[in-house]
């Protein structure tokens, strides 16, 4: 996916318009389009407000990656898991690894 791809994707996700998030920016819709269409690039003081907007990180709109898709709630809650006690993340992890074989074993049974 391109820059402006992913600006066209996340911003669809969160159902604004061009001229919301270029409100939401300093900008106008017709740049925020300019760069879906990747016809021009933002500073990165800009990209950096997109993606606040967005709710996703700067690495998700200019970046491929595996974690391309994390969100910035996701980022918050990961940022705390590293401030806790290790025997507290150990729990942690066991909650997390339930879910993840339940989901596994629910897509399975589809």
């Amino acid at each position: 996916m391109t820059f402006g791809e992913r600006i066209t994707y996340a911003r669809k996700q969160k159902k604004m318009t061009q001229g919301a998030l270029g409100k939401a920016v300093g900008t106008s819709g017709d740049i925020i389009g300019k760069y879906e269409r990747d016809e021009i690039k933002p500073s990165i003081d800009t990209a950096s407000k997109i993606a606040d907007a967005l709710g996703v990180t700067l690495d998700y709109l200019v970046k491929d990656g595996e974690y391309q898709n994390i969100d910035n709630d996701a980022l918050k809650r990961l940022q705390q898991l590293e401030k806790l006690d290790p025997r507290d993340k150990d729990h942690l992890y066991a909650l997390m690894d339930a879910f993840f074989a339940k989901h596994k074993m629910d897509s399975l049974l589809l």
